[in-house]
């Protein structure tokens, strides 16, 4: 599936938004340290790569390697996640990020990241976005994407019934969690398309906001 040529409006009363992918392009740094990693346990790095976008580092590691110790998981998470927010080269914004976000302003959405608390404020601040008010991070969750808690946490802290948001994903993890919250997806990017959102666009600036007198948000896309 390619972004959408044919103009789309979806409606709703909050938007929830992943980070990685959709808001910023961090691509170079995931790159990098995932690679690495696969080489060191030799994994066929473009194999590795197909999995961990938007899932937490740990829940990426028992894909890969289903027979190994929650703990030692955990502790390459750690380490890695530290290695991820101190690099931020590469880091920028995907386009039309910064003007969507500034339309958002004073309405309901929330970020919704497999990043921690201090990966996601360094990429944001790396690419010069403004962080959302309500952040639902990988502190707030005991699941990963694909589950759908980050989203129905996202839903619930803004006082929205999941069936009124619309989520902005663009790994296939992050589509079925919004997928299984009961949410419309709009898919971000070019590895969305082949999972399924109800309208894709290669980046932010197929994406008008409108803010409607009954407090509902009005996406024109495309």
């Amino acid at each position: 599936m390619t972004a959408t040529t044919t103009p789309t409006v979806l409606t709703a009363r909050s938007l929830l938004l992943d980070m990685d992918g959709t808001l910023v392009n961090s691509d170079a740094v995931v790159e990098r340290i995932w690679r690495h990693w696969a080489e060191q346990h030799g994994l066929d790095g473009d194999e590795v790569m197909k999995v961990v976008h938007g899932r937490q580092g740990h829940a990426s590691m028992a894909v890969l390697l289903p027979d190994r110790p929650v703990e030692q998981n955990l502790a390459d998470n750690a380490r890695m996640l530290a290695e991820e927010t101190s690099d931020t080269d590469g880091v920028v914004e995907i386009p039309g990020a910064s003007a969507f976000l500034a339309a958002l302003r004073g309405l309901p959405h929330a970020l919704v990241t497999s990043a921690d608390v201090a990966l996601s404020t360094a990429r944001m601040n790396a690419a010069g976005l403004p962080l959302p008010d309500v952040r639902i991070t990988a502190e707030s969750v005991g699941a990963s994407k694909p589950d759908p808690e980050g989203f129905l946490k996202g839903a619930a802290e803004l006082g929205v019934d999941p069936a009124d948001c619309v989520v902005f994903e663009d790994s296939g993890a992050g589509i079925a969690a919004g997928r299984a919250a009961g949410m419309a997806v709009v898919g971000v990017g070019p590895r969305a398309g082949s999972h399924g959102p109800d309208v894709t666009v290669s980046d932010l600036t197929q994406v008008r906001v409108e803010a409607m007198e009954d407090g509902t948000i009005r996406l024109h896309i495309g």
